[in-house]
């Protein structure tokens, strides 16, 4: 008896300011996931890497230009830059280079990575909408869940609630003695296992409401609630208007996944253009401007002449022979400074001065097969995109008419459960009034209440089941999700 005191105050405490906060209905729900949801936000990473990766190859059908330059010392037995003969001397050296290039002519691959790429972003960003899609789906099937778990626990309330007056009218018909004492104690046992369903029904929407939460990406210690609008106010399209292959031929054309490997698969076609036509010539035009200048560390600071010597030649003059002297001079040498090791480098720079200009053509023959087997694998990367696109419409069209089945069947059993409803309510209020006069048990009576409870039960799971397999439906048919 006491213990049946406390259960309606335990119950407030979990009424209580569960229902406070902000509510949200399906469509901010709906928005907020494809906000934040990690998976979304992977996919819209994606997208933004096949749009650099087509901007990139966009760049290939421009000229390429490139310039360089360089400033140092070098030491040791080398090459003069400037002479091109060999030293011994350190040399401070400096050059500059520019060249730049175009394909004039290669048979379209740049044309067809081109429009490879482009159609591989716009796979990528219709694969957002895909995974949008999907999880918009998630999120309106754990929506209906917990509203499903609410309409239990009005009817596990209003099952408690039938039971407690029941329980009173006993208590005053035992004590006046026109019922016995075991009725009173049987509703008040039938009592306890109410509250105790309408306990755990409470905990099953709390856990349906925490499933929802995961899905948004909500912290499980965050404020939530929803919007419980009447199950029988949410619109649902005829079933006769959803026929399933009316509806599969205009998921193909509207679904996001189907859009998704169609536009991978003309991706692919362009791909394998490309790489055939990297078997064949490429001609090309580049040119090139540079300079460069250089100085030895040394600089001649003075002369000395240290006589003649003859080398070994003669002169004739006048049928007589001169030997030739060659003076014998010593030169010295001392070292520049950083300054005038620049002395003469605008003279440099401008004698050393060159261009070029050329057009090349480039033949591919053996290189180690690869242009070869590049467009092998893109003949079989295309067979395997149109088998994954036939298994995606096979499987979309086997998806299709499931849901549409099963929507059928599910209309057939809400049908079902609201007729069983009827005539269940319709059996309890009779069994009610007899017991009320004293020609039925109380054991009868809770039996007939428990029948009427499951119908409510059955009844409520079969119309959530219809309504949403008819979304289904109305998903696959492009209307998007809405209640």
């Amino acid at each position: 008896m006491k213990l049946l005191l406390f259960i309606p105050l335990f119950i407030c405490c979990l009424s209580s300011g569960a229902w406070a906060q902000d509510n949200w209905d399906l469509r901010r729900c709906v928005e907020y996931a494809l906000a934040n949801n990690i998976a979304v936000q992977q996919s819209t990473v994606q997208a933004g890497v096949a749009e650099i990766s087509e901007k990139q190859t966009r760049w290939s059908q421009y000229p390429s230009a490139d310039f360089s330059t360089n400033t140092g010392l070098q030491w040791g037995r080398s090459i003069d830059p400037t002479t091109n003969q060999f030293t011994s001397n350190q040399l401070l050296y400096q050059g500059y280079n520019f060249s730049a290039g175009v394909t004039v002519f290669n048979w379209h691959r740049i044309k067809n990575n081109i429009i490879s790429a482009s159609l591989n972003t716009d796979a990528a960003k219709m694969d957002v909408e895909r995974i949008k899609n999907e999880v918009s789906l998630n999120v309106a099937t754990y929506y209906l869940q917990v509203l499903l778990a609410r309409q239990q626990i009005k009817i596990a309330s209003v099952q408690m609630q039938q039971t407690k007056d029941q329980l009173e009218v006993a208590r005053k018909r035992v004590a006046a003695g026109a019922a016995p004492e075991l009725d009173a104690l049987t509703l008040e046992g039938q009592y306890a296992t109410d509250s105790a369903n309408y306990i755990s029904a409470r905990a099953t929407a709390d856990q349906n409401l925490l499933q929802l939460k995961q899905v948004l990406n909500i912290d499980a210690g965050k404020l939530f609630d929803i919007t419980t609008p009447p199950v029988e106010e949410i619109p649902v399209e005829p079933i006769l208007q959803l026929q399933p292959e009316t509806v599969f031929q205009i998921a193909l054309q509207n679904q996001p996944a189907q859009k998704v490997n169609q536009l991978r698969l003309r991706s692919l076609e362009a791909a394998l253009r490309a790489s055939r036509a990297a078997m064949y010539p490429t001609i090309s035009v580049g040119g090139t401007l540079g300079t460069n200048f250089s100085s030895a560390d040394k600089k001649v600071t003075g002369f000395t002449l240290n006589g003649y010597s003859p080398n070994g030649d003669v002169v004739r003059l006048s049928g007589a022979e001169y030997p030739v002297f060659t003076p014998n001079v010593q030169v010295a040498q001392g070292k520049k400074s950083f300054g005038e090791r620049w002395d003469g480098w605008g003279t440099q720079i401008n004698n050393n001065f060159r261009q070029s200009l050329g057009l090349s053509i480039t033949v591919p023959i053996i290189s180690g097969g690869t242009a070869r087997f590049n467009y092998q694998r893109s003949k079989l990367d295309i067979k395997n995109a149109e088998l994954t696109k036939a298994l995606a419409d096979q499987t979309l069209k086997n998806d299709i008419y499931k849901a549409y089945y099963s929507a059928s069947a599910a209309l057939e059993k809400f049908n079902a459960t609201k007729l069983t409803l009827d005539v269940t309510q319709r059996s309890f209020d009779i069994a009610k009034k007899r017991n009320e006069l004293g020609l039925l048990s109380t054991f009868d009576l809770i039996i007939s209440q428990a029948n009427l409870t499951r119908a409510k039960f059955d009844m409520a799971s079969a119309q959530f089941d219809y309504v949403f397999k008819m979304k289904v439906l109305e998903f696959y048919k492009g209307q998007g999700i809405k209640l």
